[in-house]
């Protein structure tokens, strides 16, 4: 085996990321603190070209140096909007039809491997504040509610890992159900 060197990878343009058809997924940070926890969901989104970032609350928007130091200009490819209220951001998916589940520990959360995506649905999903995770009032508000299980004595997740964790799931699923 041979590391590829950066050229070989096949990476688009920008512009060529824009006109990609996108994955049926839509992400809402809510009052995250860590700019870099912002900027790696950025990047991690622009890898499986995520439709949309709502960054909501005290979530700090780009342009933003430390957000750019964990994004690599992933916030120039994956489209993103502020929104002050991310409840309303969620009744307004959910008028458009989009599922939209908090990814928080809950009563009666579905574990994240047996969540069943259906074809042609749209998706989001709320990641919430690094102490308090996602707000009651959004809970609620939810479709439901996924869960990433976890064995160790921790029980918790930075957000920038739990979105990987759960996009790269739901990615795998929704490719899954287009074949």
């Amino acid at each position: 085996m041979r590391k590829l060197e950066n050229n070989e990878l096949s990476r688009k343009s920008v512009a060529d990321f824009k006109l990609s058809d996108k994955t049926p997924i839509i992400l809402i940070l809510d009052d995250v603190r860590s700019l870099h926890n912002i900027g790696s969901v950025f990047r991690t989104a622009d890898a499986f070209l995520i439709e949309k970032i709502y960054l909501c609350g005290i979530t700090a928007t780009p342009p933003n140096k430390e957000i750019h130091k964990t994004a690599l200009g992933a916030t120039d490819t994956v489209a993103w909007e502020y929104a002050a209220n991310v409840q309303e951001v969620i009744a307004n998916l959910q008028s458009q039809a989009v599922l939209v589940y908090a990814v928080e520990q809950v009563e009666g959360a579905t574990f994240l491997q047996e969540v069943a995506v259906e074809p042609n649905k749209r998706y989001a999903l709320v990641f919430g504040n690094e102490v308090f995770g996602v707000n009651q009032a959004a809970v609620s508000q939810c479709n439901g509610c996924i869960e990433i299980p976890q064995l160790g004595t921790k029980h918790s997740l930075n957000i920038s890992v739990s979105a990987g964790i759960v996009i790269w799931d739901l990615f795998t699923k929704l490719c899954h159900t287009k074949s």
